[in-house]
């Protein structure tokens, strides 16, 4: 039996055991604004309070994108400024969204597709396995495009890949094939695309075969490793203690704006 329910920006479905989120933006590269992590966020508190559902995807809309990350319009037009500006209590929308994703307790595969950059990534990498089509490509972006993010969302990668890997990606904003993520440790396995579907579905119904119980246990015992990463993020001041200027300065809006206008930014000034 399959089941539905109506957003605007993404997609929900439950079949045999399977919740699937998908981000549905294809026109965008799956890109995300508030709209989208606030649906997920309910999408994924869904699946988690529903007992028809034992394992979670999330993918992206099309063959293109898995996720690009935020939406640069947003993000230029001062979305971050403004979501920082009006936060309701300690966590900001995506803090919130990772938060609902470990506190589900079911299992979350990642099903990449297509680019898998910034947020996309990030999203990704803090779900409980990758699974690519090898014409993936994934990469960070924040640097490039001056977009802060921050915390254990960007300390997490460490666990998963090592403190110099970690590095690496986050701060020169490289692009890797899904052989290389795979050689790292990022992604559990990569399938030519035509078989991606059903790899990821090999892999939920393995875990569908499993205790629920005892799968949450050993979730909840991973996700404990890191609380005190998540510790750090709430409340987030690595940005106003490094720079409490930041989104006044014009420094976000040249990554942004080189980024819409495909130029190379110019940062100099704000060294």
């Amino acid at each position: 039996m399959t089941q539905t329910a109506t957003y605007t920006q993404i997609l929900y479905d439950v079949s045999d055991g399977v919740a699937t989120i998908t981000i549905n933006r294809p026109d965008k590269l799956n890109s995300f604004t508030p709209v989208t992590i606030d649906e997920m966020t309910d999408a994924f508190k869904r699946a988690g309070e529903d007992g028809n559902v034992g394992v979670i995807v999330l993918t992206g809309a099309g063959n293109r994108s898995f996720c690009a990350g935020g939406d640069m319009n947003w993000e230029k037009e001062g979305g971050l400024k403004e979501m920082r500006d009006n936060k309701d209590g300690d966590d900001d929308f995506i803090v919130l969204l990772y938060k609902t994703m470990r506190d589900c307790l079911k299992p979350i595969i990642a099903r990449v597709q297509g680019w898998c950059i910034g947020g996309g990534n990030h999203l990704a990498y803090h779900c409980d396995f990758t699974i690519a089509s090898d014409d993936s490509k994934f990469g960070q972006n924040g640097p490039r495009v001056g977009s802060p993010a921050s915390g254990a969302i960007v300390s997490y990668l460490i666990d998963v890949v090592g403190a110099k890997r970690a590095r690496e990606m986050w701060m020169l904003c490289r692009r890797y094939t899904a052989q290389e993520m795979l050689n790292w440790g990022l992604v559990n396995s990569v399938v030519p695309a035509d078989q991606l579907d059903a790899e990821v579905r090999q892999w939920a119904d393995e875990m569908l075969s499993l205790s629920p119980t005892v799968l949450k246990v050993v979730k909840k015992s991973f996700d404990d490793h890191w609380q005190p990463l998540r510790d750090r993020q709430i409340p987030d001041n690595f940005l106003e203690e490094i720079n409490p200027g930041f989104f006044d300065s014009g420094e976000q809006q040249e990554g942004a704006g080189a980024f819409l206008e495909k130029r190379k930014p110019d940062f100099s000034p704000w060294r």
